[in-house]
């Protein structure tokens, strides 16, 4: 998620957690443990591809988190002495902060490596989008009501943790709709007969009324978009190709090797200019795609590695995208 709800988030926790006993500085503290995780984009990284799949690594482990809360923790409790508040207690707002971060992360497709160092591939469940205002707003309310709060602290506490419940429950019902588009478009392309390796469902910016569908084949991929208003459940896909034979020569290539760990397998394989282009589908929609890394380049004897690998330029949807985005919501499948 973004840092200023990821903030807000670790906010309301540590109110949850601690506001009743030492009142606006559990809010403190919480905003800024909440952002804390996200300082690792400030580590050097070797090249173009580490710096993205590097991201959401040991700094959003749960295993880190246990580790340092009890240290941090023992700290706040020495800052804050004069509140009688104990080493455990503000080591539990510490994990509580820095863990919620992670989960919260996790909601998303990106990724997230909850278990560090376990080198599996990153958690990233894509039931939520990265940015979702309804969600924002929902833990705004809370902190704002918490903050404002200076002589009822309990009632504060308890408006804040009816609020988080609230935000939590909107997170739940994202999952039950993504298993329901899910099911529909798995439904949609037995139908269609159309043969399938894996599908991902996940929200289009800032709602998940609308969702993206990602269906990978061995020909390529299909893309596919459905509403919670659509009035037919047969979800229309359109065909993409994928040069997957680029990489036979440098498939054991670390940057190769890495980017097929960090999309699961959605990616598409083009060429560019003489150079091999790998695309993550699952950020982005056709034919814009935020992360895009060159891993080789084409030589007289063939496909050679490209090193260090380079990224290329993001391409975000515009503002006629969102448009049609806002418009395809609400059932306009023009």
């Amino acid at each position: 998620m973004d840092q200023i709800t990821q903030m807000l988030l670790g906010a309301a926790v540590g109110h949850a957690t601690l506001g009743a006993r030492v009142g606006r500085k559990a809010l403190l503290w919480g905003a800024v443990l909440g952002g804390m995780p996200d300082l690792d984009v400030l580590i050097s990284q070797p090249d173009a591809v580490a710096a993205v799949t590097n991201h959401r690594g040991f700094s959003h482990s749960l295993v880190t988190h246990t580790v340092v809360a009890p240290i941090i923790g023992a700290g706040l409790a020495r800052l804050h002495a004069k509140d009688g508040v104990s080493v455990f207690h503000w080591s539990l707002l510490v994990w509580l902060a820095f863990a919620t971060h992670a989960l919260l992360d996790a909601t998303t497709i990106y990724g997230t490596q909850l278990f560090w160092p376990y080198t599996g591939p990153p958690v990233g469940l894509g039931s939520s989008f990265i940015i979702d205002p309804v969600y924002t707003l929902l833990l705004l309310v809370g902190v704002l009501w918490a903050a404002v709060s200076r002589r009822h602290l309990v009632t504060a506490r308890r408006a804040n943790l009816v609020v988080l419940g609230l935000s939590t429950a909107y997170l739940a019902l994202s999952f039950q709709i993504q298993a329901h588009v899910q099911e529909t478009a798995e439904t949609a392309l037995v139908k269609q007969g159309v043969a399938y390796d894996q599908v991902l469902a996940t929200p289009t910016p800032f709602n998940v009324l609308l969702w993206r569908i990602v269906a990978m084949s061995p020909d390529g991929y299909r893309e596919g978009f459905y509403s919670l208003f659509d009035v037919s459940s047969d979800v229309r896909f359109e065909h993409y190709p994928s040069e997957e034979r680029l990489l036979s020569s440098i498939e054991n290539a670390p940057a190769v090797e890495r980017l097929r760990w960090f999309t699961k397998g959605f990616y598409r394989v083009q060429e560019t200019d003489g150079r091999v282009e790998v695309s993550d589908l699952r950020m982005g929609y056709e034919p814009r795609y935020v992360f895009s890394f060159y891993v080789g380049v084409r030589q007289e004897k063939g496909i050679s590695p490209l090193v260090p690998p380079e990224r290329a330029p993001a391409q975000r949807p515009d503002a006629d995208a969102l448009r049609w985005v806002w418009r395809r919501m609400f059932g306009d499948v023009s």
